[in-house]
């Protein structure tokens, strides 16, 4: 996988991997910017997975928010750009159909079968050159397809949301979105209406921003 360690937005997530990675822990980039880099695109962030815990993130990078350690997640400041830093963890039951009542530490297998889609479950070690896919995410990205990892009706039951993100990757990548997804999605969209109407902006901004917003309005 060829991508420049010198991109601007990589660097602080890249000091902040080998940081981690001198303290004794693994450390990876996670989800949809190791999914643009296959796919040649340029990511606009890129998020950090370690196996460290929340305590050991936070002294490390003492230069930090204080918002999200509830959900394992630092968000290091230190540099221009912003880098979200979470232990590997696994989530606690659903109860709002958004969020987790809390997370405990897991392992990195466990971690990524917590995610959304086999597209974005991919890690990437950017100082081993070393990409993980423990969820067929590579065999989905050649055929272009969005499917859930897992079950797509705990997926959606999990986190409504995951509704419309399913749609809007689906057009922004010009993938399709696989048969059971699609019908786990159908059954489940009146669930849509328990998320915020800021965050449903959100994801409709970025449908119909996207190169094909018909595609978009049409699945919606």
């Amino acid at each position: 996988m060829k991508f420049s360690l010198k991109n601007k937005v990589a660097e602080p997530s890249l000091a902040a991997i080998r940081r981690l990675k001198s303290a004794g822990f693994e450390a990876y980039w996670v989800g949809g910017s190791v999914r643009d880099i296959l796919l040649k695109r340029i990511p606009k962030d890129f998020d950090v997975a370690t196996s460290a815990p929340v305590a050991a993130i936070s002294k490390l990078f003492p230069k930090h928010l204080k918002v999200g350690k509830k959900f394992g997640i630092v968000i290091f400041t230190e540099f221009q750009y912003p880098v979200e830093i979470a232990t590997f963890r696994k989530d606690l039951r659903y109860v709002d159909g958004r969020r987790p009542v809390g997370v405990q530490k897991a392992s990195l297998e466990e971690d990524v079968l917590r995610r959304d889609f086999t597209v974005n479950g991919f890690l990437y070690d950017p100082i081993q050159k070393r990409i993980l896919d423990n969820v067929h995410g590579m065999e989905d990205l050649k055929k272009k397809i969005i499917r859930t990892i897992g079950d797509p009706e705990k997926r959606f039951q999990e986190d409504h949301l995951r509704i419309l993100r399913a749609i809007r990757f689906a057009v922004q990548l010009g993938f399709r979105i696989e048969k059971k997804t699609w019908s786990a999605i159908c059954k489940n969209s009146k669930k849509i209406k328990r998320i915020s109407a800021e965050r449903i902006r959100e994801e409709l901004l970025k449908i119909f921003s996207s190169p094909a917003p018909d595609q978009g309005l049409e699945l919606l």
